[in-house]
């Protein structure tokens, strides 16, 4: 996979839109980036760009962009709702595919020096890139904003992490850093800007101070006024969406809002969200109001409809989740053939696809008919009495058929990872132990794939067993034949990984293997009998 990592510069300027396009043209022209969002505020006079890439190819997207501002913004004349102290006030690094922190951090401090030394602008580290504890924080470094910023430079303890002390009218200063997710979210009130700073006190973690701390962790908040919507806002960051919500944050601000008898008109996403943040949502108000939603895209809906994201322009899933955007084709090119193409591959003069991703299949196909007969059970309303059951057991029997689904590329990629190790040079000794190695991990991804398979297949039959107890008896043939294709596709697997095991020289790992392959088809041949001898049993 390539290595990804996110940048997400915020510039003092959300109100010049020519501004705001010739900085987004210069992230989009560079080479390795690909401009994701760009979300302008008039009010907050502030534009959020969110950019992926390499990490070098980042670095270089920021300072592109930060040679444009530097030439079109001026903060001695800014204003806008946001705190601000500089014209790229803020710009953060983030880990997001096959980088760790430190990437991000080393992306931080290159850019960093690179802005302070071109530009000649002071730079501040923040998040994993600092190591001060006493400015450590966003909130912590821009305390007094850019008015604050003559003074505060003259002290010995706020000396930039790059570049000189000194104070740049036009420019401010910046701050770089390195941090997880954060969730830009703003809840939408009818109110005054006092009203909604006062819920943004009680929520926010540093609360009012020492004294009077605020109920959630990992939340940053400020209460504003949008004169564009005629609205205020609860503005928030969310810095560790794994500790505070967006539900928790919502229904927090919805609960103080009524105490005040005060509107609450939705909220809005600025910029992009994680796909588990928005999953987490929904599990939420599934949960709440004990809804039974299995569909990825209907619980977007769910999600979007309780926050009221669509309140201020509305929410597309797809250019606001950030893994929908940097992985527009999210499945491999054997799920993606229309199924007479993938036939026809199979069947042509070619070994791959082959016995393994058939298996992969089958095994698919046998949790997705058992989940058919648990939706034909469910809703029904001569089987009004088992909702609760099939609410249970439609859920497990959906996600195996989705997890196997995988596999069925999963196994050709292992095989065309072992033909290229095969097929590399053995003329030295150096590169006949480089290809051994190469093909016995090829083996062993081979090996690994179909004993997935195998697992995965054998997690259904509890629940197939039950459903063959008091499913719907209409759908017995269904549950005959899903039976015993889930059976075929585990025998599947344990052929093709009979097929492999004999090539790895490795005592131990083989036994293993041969151990729980066989431990495997033994269990599915018990299972599919225990299945079809229920339905057989059962009468009308």
């Amino acid at each position: 996979m390539p290595r990804i990592v996110e940048c997400v510069p915020n510039f003092s300027e959300g109100r010049n839109k020519e501004t705001i396009e010739a900085i987004a043209a210069a992230i989009a022209q560079t080479p390795g980036c690909s401009l994701l969002d760009v979300d302008p505020g008039q009010s907050t006079n502030r534009t959020v760009y969110t950019f992926v890439g390499s990490p070098d190819a980042v670095v270089e997207g920021a300072m592109n962009a930060a040679r444009v501002a530097h030439q079109l913004i001026d903060m001695r004349t800014h204003q806008g709702e946001h705190p601000r102290m500089g014209a790229l006030d803020v710009c953060p690094f983030i880990p997001v595919q096959d980088v760790n922190m430190e990437d991000c951090v080393r992306c931080a401090k290159m850019f960093g020096e690179r802005l302070a030394i071109e530009l000649g602008v002071p730079v501040f580290l923040y998040g994993a890139a600092s190591e001060t504890e006493y400015r450590k924080t966003l909130p912590q470094i821009r305390a007094g904003e850019y008015e604050a910023l003559p003074d505060k430079l003259k002290d010995p303890q706020w000396k930039p992490d790059f570049g000189l002390p000194d104070f740049v009218p036009t420019w401010g200063a910046t701050v770089v850093g390195a941090r997880k997710f954060l969730i830009a979210y703003n809840i939408n009130l009818l109110a005054t800007k006092e009203q909604a700073h006062r819920i943004a006190l009680n929520i926010r973690e540093n609360g009012r101070g020492d004294s009077e701390p605020g109920r959630l962790k990992c939340v940053q908040a400020i209460g504003w006024y949008l004169e564009e919507a005629n609205m205020a806002q609860v503005s928030v960051n969310i810095t560790d969406f794994e500790v505070t919500s967006i539900h928790e944050v919502f229904e927090e601000c919805v609960k103080d809002a009524q105490e005040l008898n005060i509107a609450v008109v939705g909220s809005q996403i600025v910029g992009l969200i994680p796909l588990k943040a928005m999953m987490n949502a929904a599990e939420y108000y599934m949960k709440k109001e004990n809804l039974f939603i299995l569909e990825e895209d209907q619980k977007l809906r769910l999600v979007v409809n309780r926050l009221g994201l669509n309140s201020l322009g509305g929410f597309n899933p797809k250019e606001r989740i950030i893994e929908y955007m940097i992985h527009t084709e999210r499945e491999g090119p054997l799920v993606s053939m229309d199924l007479k193409d993938f036939i026809l591959t199979v069947g042509s003069r070619s070994p791959s696809p082959g016995g393994g991703s058939v298996a992969a299949l089958a095994a698919s196909l046998g949790a997705a008919l058992g989940s058919m007969v648990g939706f034909l059970t469910y809703g029904n309303k001569k089987f009004a009495a088992l909702d609760e059951r099939m609410r249970k057991l439609i859920p497990p029997l959906y996600k195996g058929m989705k997890d196997l689904i995988p596999f069925i590329d999963a196994d050709a990629a292992a095989f065309s990872e072992y033909m290229l190790a095969m097929k590399l040079p053995k003329k030295t000794e150096a590169e006949k132990k480089e290809r051994e190695e190469a093909m016995k991990q090829g083996l062993m991804t081979a090996i690994q794939v179909p004993m997935c398979v195998a697992q995965l297949a054998n997690e259904m039959w509890p629940y197939l067993l039950e459903l063959a107890e008091i499913g719907n008896l209409n759908c017995k043939s269904d549950l005959q034949t899903c039976a015993r294709i889930l059976e075929t596709g585990v025998w599947g697997a344990y052929y093709n990984v009979m097929t492999n095991i004999g090539q790895i020289d490795d005592p131990e790992y083989v036994a293993k293997v041969r151990g729980d392959i066989d431990l495997a088809v033994t269990k599915a041949q018990k299972e599919k009998d225990e299945v079809l001898k229920i339905l057989e049993q059962r009468k009308e």
